[in-house]
C-alpha cells in the first residue's frame, strides 16, 4: 500500500488530519472549508497519492498490511507512556524537502499541552454538526483533563423519560466518540464551562443504582486501564432532574436561586456597602 507522509503543510491541513470527520470526507476538503479557499494538492512522485502542495517535507514509501513491529513506549498526549504494541511498518523510499524547510512539532505530555487546544477547536467546530443530528443537545464540553476523548459533558433539553440515555447512546455511536470513557448528561440550566457548578449538580443529582449506565464497547488504543486492548467498559452518568416516570416518586427540589432584582441591586450598590 503506497503511503505518503507530509510535514509542514498549512496548519488548517494539519488540524484537518486530526479532526473526527464523517466517513469518506477528505481532509483536504475540510481544510479548504476552514480556510475559505481550496486546498492546493499535487501528485506524489512515486504514486498517485494526492498530497498538500505546500509541504516542507514529503516522505514517500509503502506499508505491507501483514508486517508489524513492536513499538513504544512513547510519551503521549494522555500524560502517560503508551504501552508497547505491534504497529505497521513504514518503508521509506524517497524524501523530498524545500530548500529551507521548517520541521513542525507539538509538545505532548501531562495535559494541558498544545494538542489540548486543538481538541478544544474540535469541540466548538463540531458541536453544530452534533446539534443538527441530535437537536436536543444544548451544549457540550470536553474537559482538558479528559485528554480529548475520555470525558464528554453534555447538556440537553429533556423531553421524555430516559432522554439522557438516548443521548449517551447517540454520542457513543458517533465515529471517534465511541472511545469516550465517560459521558455526563445534565439539564440545560447550567453553564457547562463552569466545571465547579457542573460537579455540584452531578454529585447531588445522581442515585448510583438508577443513574449509572455501563456500556461495553471499543476504547482508544492508548487507554491503559481497560483489561484488554481497545475494548472495555464505558460509563454514562444521568445527572438530569428525575421524573416520576423514571421511578422517582419523591418531590424534586429546586436549586437555591437569588432573585434577579435583588442581585442587580446588590451589584449596583456594592461599593456603597463598603465592600471592595
Amino acid at each position: 500500500m503506497p503511503v505518503v507522509v507530509t510535514l509542514g503543510s498549512d496548519p488548517a491541513v494539519t488540524y484537518a488530519s486530526t479532526a473526527p470527520l464523517p466517513e469518506g470526507l477528505w481532509e483536504a476538503i475540510f481544510a479548504g472549508f476552514l480556510r475559505g479557499k481550496s486546498t492546493e494538492v499535487a501528485k506524489a512522485s512515486l504514486s498517485d497519492v494526492l498530497i498538500p502542495a505546500d509541504a516542507d517535507f514529503v516522505l514517500e514509501g509503502y506499508v505491507d498490511p501483514t508486517e508489524t513491529r513492536r513499538e513504544g513506549p512513547f510519551g503521549d498526549h494522555t500524560g502517560f507512556y503508551s504501552l508497547p504494541d505491534q504497529y505497521p511498518v513504514f518503508h521509506l523510499e524517497r524524501l523530498t524537502r524545500r530548500e529551507k524547510p521548517i520541521y513542525p512539532a507539538t509538545i505532548v505530555g501531562i495535559p494541558p499541552k498544545e494538542d489540548c487546544w486543538m481538541a478544544k477547536a474540535t469541540e466548538r467546530l463540531f458541536l453544530p454538526l452534533l446539534k443538527q443530528l441530535c437537536p436536543e443537545i444544548s451544549d457540550l464540553v470536553m474537559p482538558l483533563e479528559g485528554v480529548f476523548h475520555n470525558c464528554v459533558i453534555v447538556s440537553i433539553k429533556k423531553r421524555f423519560p430516559g432522554h439522557a440515555r438516548k443521548v449517551m447512546n447517540f454520542l457513543w455511536g458517533m465515529g471517534q466518540m465511541m472511545y469516550t470513557k465517560l459521558i455526563v448528561v445534565l439539564d440545560d440550566d447550567i453553564d457547562l464551562k463552569d466545571l465547579s457548578r457542573v460537579a455540584w449538580k452531578v454529585f447531588n443529582n445522581i442515585d448510583a443504582g438508577r443513574d449509572l449506565v455501563l456500556s461495553q464497547g471499543p476504547l482508544d488504543a492508548l487507554d491503559h486501564s481497560s483489561p484488554q486492548p481497545r475494548y472495555g467498559t464505558r460509563l454514562g452518568i444521568d445527572a438530569t432532574k428525575k421524573w416520576p416516570e423514571e421511578g422517582h416518586a419523591r418531590e424534586w427540589p429546586d436549586p437555591l436561586v437569588m432573585d434577579a432584582a435583588v442581585q442587580e441591586l446588590v451589584d449596583r450598590r456594592w461599593k456603597d456597602y463598603g465592600l471592595d
